[in-house]
């Protein structure tokens, strides 16, 4: 390099360049195949317990499913129906805009029975036939709650840690923490059902935020191209392609020998990994090998692509190959108005593909080391919204307490943790906060929550912000 360059280089130019043997290391250090493990890893692994989880799916309801017409059973709101909420009962808490103008807060009794079912003696909804078969699967947590009241911070709450957009999401905390454990397809994936609707997802609740971008979830979608852009274009094949990665790969390494820069790295190792899943992908998405009678477990929508059904199928095929980590979204839960309609279309939609989920991964002994999560970014408040009959009602988004249930590896079956007052407004025993939930999903995976942390900056972040603690009574 000559001395004039030198002299011409500005400061934040020659900050990264000094960072040359760092980038070469880094780059050296880049693995093509799946066991890419960092310092990091490292760390978690060396100085923590042993994990019993392996694979997570999230089967996420986005919008907020009512808690007391499904899981929460509260029969003295019959007494109360149509009588307004007692005032020491909200005592003045936060209500959303859409009710905290309304002149009256009558209850509203769900219309739906409940019984009992299973060894457990779980109390649960006519709406969920199919989930009454697995109750004593299930670990269930009455008395989850938020801070957030409105759907894009709760969900951003839930899904990153934060309210606020930026932070990287579990699926990507987890990839960059642990790695993969296969070669030919992402380690974090999502599917997002297109018989939903609603309130509107953005990808960044699948995002890598601050993280390197090699983090991030990719989605799958319906249809020919279940991952953009990853075909070949026409006239243009394989041996092409390999051809054409070996010289971008040449290139971007001078980049990266030059600059240091690690997002060099990261896009060298997705170039390759979408070679690799050019024949991974069209395998794991084409479903003709699955017999007649897995398609009557998940139900007739699972052999229409795109759907709920038949995303939990393709689910349970992506763990089958080791995808750590598979976020299902599904989305018009959200019932301000109508709910009794809105959310029995809602459980047809969803209940006898969830229950066969959990079904198909216990036969096939993945339950053992799988861990099954369902449950949307907040509850549903006791008093309704908009006008109130005995068959129809509606009810506002409510933080304070929501129900949630995970199966599987880890977790206590049969079990219910946390109870609500009589009305179902507040958390009454055992309260679980987001940062609880997240420390202890982390924990299950082997990681102790506060060692998962990257420095951005100035500041070392993790999924758990300054918060969390290990929900100890909900393991097995």
């Amino acid at each position: 390099m000559s001395d004039q360059p030198i002299q011409n280089m500005r400061r934040r130019d020659f900050l990264t360049r000094s960072s040359l043997s760092l980038g070469s290391l880094a780059l050296s250090q880049l693995s093509w195949g799946a066991n890419n493990v960092n310092p990091v890893q490292n760390r978690i692994k060396s100085n923590t317990h042993k994990p019993k989880v392996r694979r997570i799916v999230y089967l996420f309801q986005s919008g907020g499913p009512s808690q007391l017409d499904t899981w929460d059973y509260k029969p003295e709101l019959q007494k109360w129906h149509g009588s307004e909420m007692p005032s020491s009962i909200m005592q003045g808490q936060r209500l959303t805009g859409m009710s905290g103008n309304q002149s009256a807060f009558p209850v509203a009794s769900p219309m739906f029975s409940f019984q009992q079912y299973g060894e457990s003696g779980t109390w649960l909804s006519e709406l969920m036939p199919y989930t009454s078969e697995i109750v004593d699967d299930l670990c269930i947590i009455k008395s989850l709650n938020t801070d957030a009241i409105n759907h894009d911070p709760a969900i951003t709450f839930l899904q990153t840690g934060s309210q606020l957009p930026g932070r990287p999401s579990i699926g990507a905390w987890l990839n960059y923490g642990l790695g993969s454990m296969n070669d030919n397809l992402p380690s974090f994936i999502v599917l997002v059902s297109k018989n939903g609707g609603g309130q509107p997802l953005y990808a960044r609740l699948w995002g890598n935020g601050f993280l390197e971008s090699r983090h991030q979830g990719v989605q799958f979608r319906s249809g020919a191209d279940p991952v953009l852009y990853l075909n070949n274009p026409d006239g243009y094949d394989g041996v092409d392609r390999r051809e054409m990665l070996d010289y971008l790969r040449k290139l971007n390494q001078v980049q990266q020998e030059a600059w240091g820069d690690p997002e060099i790295a990261s896009r060298i190792a997705q170039y390759e990994l979408a070679y690799r899943m050019q024949t991974s992908v069209p395998e794991v998405n084409d479903l003709s090998d699955e017999p007649d009678h897995i398609f009557d477990l998940y139900g007739p929508d699972s052999r229409d692509p795109g759907t709920y059904a038949a995303n939990c199928l393709l689910a349970r095929r992506l763990l089958e190959r080791d995808v750590k980590f598979v976020q299902l979204y599904h989305q018009g839960w959200d019932q301000h108005l109508h709910l009794p309609k809105g959310i029995r279309n809602q459980c047809k939609n969803t209940d006898q593909a969830t229950a066969a989920l959990v079904k198909d991964l216990g036969q096939r002994g993945l339950l053992d080391d799988t861990l099954v999560i369902w449950g949307g970014e907040f509850g549903r408040t006791v008093y309704t919204q908009g006008k109130l009959t005995r068959d129809n009602y509606g009810r506002d988004h409510h933080p304070r307490c929501f129900t949630v249930w995970m199966a599987g590896a880890g977790v206590k079956k049969g079990f219910t943790y946390g109870s609500t007052d009589d009305f179902g407004y507040s958390v009454a025993k055992d309260p679980i906060h987001v940062h609880d939930f997240h420390a202890t999903l982390l924990h299950l995976l082997g990681i102790d929550h506060e060692q998962l942390t990257f420095k951005h900056q100035g500041r070392r972040y993790r999924l758990t912000d300054v918060h969390g603690h290990v929900v100890k009574d909900l393991l097995s």
